[in-house]
């Protein structure tokens, strides 16, 4: 992989500055170094080079703008606008697109076009004399068009069908009927039965509503893929599903207000930090302030065949007395 050159990896004061930036937006939203490499899948080695500013760590100049785009859109900041001062303090120039210039053909030498036109209306005339002339005389032959039958002029006159000509004597004609052509009976399929009506159960009843940018990750118990994650902006509302022993972790309690059956609640205990693994229980926010480290007030229900009872031993035989 190709790095930058020695005048290219030379920190300078624009390239520090920008990665404090990045840091500030970093910290402001309860993140640290580590939940950044997770969410963008980038080493940890060249964020912390990102943001102390040191160029000459980073890897060729196209991955280290694909890093500064992909850090600054995940914070919520112009992406373009951090990519342009990147480039300017590490002179990593945009590639210029070339335009390509095919050759033109070399006209042909030949009869110029004036002349072609005026070959053209001289043929032009020259036939439409011969025409004139041909039209004009007396001699010339016409063929003769034989009447028309009337039994077709009378049907054409009436609208009717012509009638056959009758037959000769001693002959008899028989006249086939057309056969009847079968028409195709197309039912139209039955209309699709309309979708039942949500239940009740399917709506929960806790929403959180974000003052500022806050990290949010939500995960079901036994899941590897999380059911939610991404960084929430300021005036954006989340309804998680009602779904039992759902945990949540937030970048920062501080932006967060909870709102169970349309009601506000206290919401988190006061505080700055991420706050990992919060029960999403709608009796638990009803209860007070959410302390560090809260637990549901019901525990979730196992697995069904764990709570299967076990079959009762069989009582030992009564010994003849």
């Amino acid at each position: 992989m190709k790095r930058f050159s020695r005048a290219e990896a030379i920190p300078s004061g624009d390239a520090a500055r920008l990665g404090e930036e990045l840091r500030d937006a970093r910290i402001s939203s309860g993140l640290s170094i580590e939940d950044m490499s997770a969410v963008l899948r980038i080493r940890r080695v060249y964020l912390v080079a990102l943001e102390e500013g040191r160029v000459k760590d980073l890897p060729s100049p196209a991955y280290a703008v694909g890093f500064v785009r992909n850090y600054a859109t995940s914070l919520g900041l112009d992406a373009e606008d951090f990519v342009r001062r990147f480039r300017e303090c590490t002179g990593a120039v945009a590639p210029k697109r070339q335009d390509l210039v095919f050759p033109e053909p070399v006209p042909e030498r030949g009869v110029p076009s004036g002349a072609i036109i005026l070959i053209g209306v001289v043929l032009a005339a020259a036939a439409y004399g011969a025409w004139y002339t041909w039209s004009s005389g007396g001699d010339r032959s016409v063929d003769a068009v034989p009447p028309v039958p009337p039994r077709l002029e009378r049907a054409a006159r009436e609208g009717t069908s012509p009638e056959p000509p009758p037959p000769a004597s001693g002959q008899t004609t028989t006249v086939p009927l057309p056969e009847p052509v079968p028409v195709p009976v197309v039912v139209p399929p039955p209309p699709p039965p309309p979708p039942p009506p949500p239940s009740p159960t399917d709506a929960s009843r806790i929403t959180l509503r974000f003052t500022q940018q806050v990290w949010m990750q939500v995960r079901a118990p036994g899941q590897q893929q999380p059911v939610h994650e991404r960084v929430m902006r300021a005036g954006e509302t989340y309804t998680p599903p009602n779904r039992e022993g759902l945990l949540m972790t937030l970048g920062s309690v501080a932006g967060v207000e909870v709102t169970v059956d349309g009601q506000q609640q206290p919401g988190f205990a006061p505080g700055a930090g991420t706050r990992r693994n919060i029960p999403l229980d709608p009796v638990l926010f009803r209860a007070g302030v959410v302390p560090p480290g809260a637990r549901f007030t019901t525990p979730p229900a196992a697995n069904p065949a764990q709570q299967a009872p076990r079959p009762a031993a069989p009582a030992p035989a009564a010994r003849p007395q």
